[in-house]
């Protein structure tokens, strides 16, 4: 089946330059000016993915980002031309799955769109398998539906591919290295701030006290685990 792909840059030209990279590779694509009209796109089509601009009118990257992750997991990269780390980092806070920074190459965002699509699909074995608690928290793999205690847990599909780490790994320290390759792709396996932010956002969502998590625990100078009960 077709994937098909959003593309929000108030940029015609380059808009049209991702367009010609993503459809010779056999996507469909879609295109939006703004972060409304993506807004508006994301609640009506649902895409397998967005690649969103921060830089636009009416509503920008950031805005968009947060506003559809109030209801959709869809995977989402940042395009921007900001490259330093406060913009990275509040990208990946508001729920982005990955970025990019201009210019970039296509062979670079072809890449990255496959690796972000790639961590979005529950394995099939995954699937096949029922549920995991420890201790409030459930994990439903056939309906990949995470709960805390009764309340259920809205996360992106790379929150969830990261928990699914711990889940299938539990009582197991896994290093930064190994969760970055295993979750992202080999080539992120130095780029330990995606990491940090993305551990930061789980212990948010699923802990009671994320200052002392008890699923997924900094072991020091080793990794992180989730502790076998």
């Amino acid at each position: 089946m077709t994937r098909r792909i959003l593309v929000v840059d108030d940029e015609p030209r380059f808009v049209r330059l991702v367009d010609a990279n993503l459809s010779t590779e056999g996507y469909e694509v879609a295109t939006a000016s703004n972060g409304q009209e993506a807004l508006e796109f994301v609640s009506n089509e649902v895409p397998d993915l967005v690649l969103l601009d921060v830089m636009m009118p009416v509503l920008d990257g950031f805005e968009a980002c947060e506003r559809i992750r109030e209801f959709s997991n869809v995977p989402i990269i940042m395009l921007t031309a900001k490259g330093e780390e406060i913009h990275r980092v509040r990208g990946l806070n508001l729920g982005a799955d990955d970025y990019v920074v201009k210019p970039f190459s296509a062979g670079e965002l072809i890449a990255r769109v496959e690796a972000v699509l790639r961590r979005a699909q529950v394995s099939e074995e995954t699937a096949r398998q029922s549920q995991f608690s420890h201790d409030d928290l459930t994990i439903d793999f056939a309906k990949a539906e995470v709960k805390r205690g009764e309340e259920t847990v809205f996360l992106s599909a790379t929150e969830y591919r990261l928990l699914l780490q711990f889940a299938h790994n539990i009582g197991k320290t896994l290093s930064a290295e190994e969760l970055l390759s295993n979750v992202w792709g080999a080539e992120y396996s130095e780029d330990k701030e995606i990491l940090w932010v993305c551990i930061s956002r789980l212990r948010q969502k699923l802990e009671e006290d994320p200052k002392s998590p008890k699923h997924i625990v900094t072991k020091s100078g080793a990794g992180y685990t989730m502790p076998a009960e």
